[in-house]
C-alpha cells in the first residue's frame, strides 16, 4: 500500500479555526474593564499625595494640612488619579491669617479631563482655596465653607464640588479606561485582559490539536 504524504496545510487547520478564538478572547477581556466617575479625597503628606483612608465627613485635619479632591473616572483607589499640581498650604493659605479657637486647611480641587466628564459638561479649571474652620471641623465642612454648593446621595457619597458634575453620583462607566501618567502604579489591580496562563492553555490545546492531526494522517498511511 501506497503512504501518504502528510502536507503542511493538514497541520495548519486546527491553529486557523482556533485563531479567531483567541482574537475573541481577547476582545472580551478588555470588554471587561469598568470604572466609577467619582470624587476621591486625598492627604497630601510633603510633596505627595495619598489615598485618604477615611471619607471627608469623618476626617479631621489638623492646621497646616493640605487636602485635595479629584474627579476621574477609576476602577478603584489603586487606579485613582492624583490631584494635579504642586500646591502646598504655604502658598494655598499665606493671605490667610490665623485665630485663636480655628485652623487653616489648604484645600486642591481638581475637576478632572474633559475626557473624564459626564456628558455635556465641561470640568471647571482647577483651583485652590484656604479654609478657615473651627478646630474640630472635619474636611468635609472645611469643603463647605469655600466650594459650595456641594452635593452628596443618600448614603453620605460625595457627588458634587461646586455645583460639579450637574447630575450622577458614582455612575458605572462601562468604557475602557486607561489611567492617566497621574495615576497610582495599578499594583493589585485587577487585570481586565485574558491572563497569561488561559492563552498559554489554548496555544497548547492548538499544539495538541495539530500533533493529533498527524499522528492519524501517519496512521491511516
Amino acid at each position: 500500500m501506497r503512504r501518504r504524504r502528510t502536507t503542511a496545510p493538514a497541520l495548519f487547520l486546527v491553529p486557523l479555526l482556533l485563531a479567531p478564538l483567541l482574537l475573541g478572547l481577547t476582545a472580551a477581556g478588555q470588554a471587561q474593564a469598568v470604572g466609577y466617575r467619582y470624587w476621591s479625597f486625598w492627604d497630601r503628606t510633603g510633596g505627595s499625595w495619598t489615598y485618604a483612608t477615611q471619607g471627608p465627613s469623618t476626617a479631621r485635619p489638623s492646621d497646616g494640612d493640605v487636602e485635595g479632591f479629584r474627579f476621574a473616572v477609576s476602577e478603584d483607589s489603586q487606579d485613582a488619579s492624583k490631584p494635579r499640581g504642586n500646591a502646598d498650604f504655604a502658598s494655598v493659605c499665606a493671605r490667610t491669617e490665623a485665630r485663636a479657637g480655628a485652623k487653616r486647611v489648604a484645600l486642591v480641587l481638581d475637576f478632572g479631563t474633559a475626557a473624564d466628564a459626564p456628558s455635556a459638561q465641561t470640568p471647571p479649571a482647577p483651583r485652590t482655596a484656604c479654609a478657615r474652620v473651627p478646630s474640630d471641623a472635619t474636611a468635609a465642612d472645611a469643603l463647605a465653607s469655600v466650594a459650595k454648593p456641594l452635593r452628596y446621595d443618600t448614603n453620605a457619597l460625595l457627588c458634587a464640588i461646586a455645583g460639579y458634575p450637574r447630575t450622577g453620583c458614582g455612575e458605572q462607566v462601562s468604557a475602557p479606561h486607561e489611567p492617566t501618567a497621574s495615576a497610582h502604579p495599578r499594583s493589585g489591580a485587577p487585570h481586565h485582559g485574558p491572563s497569561a496562563g488561559l492563552l498559554a492553555g489554548v496555544a497548547a490545546v492548538v499544539l495538541l490539536g495539530a500533533a493529533a492531526i498527524w499522528q492519524a494522517r501517519r496512521r491511516r498511511g
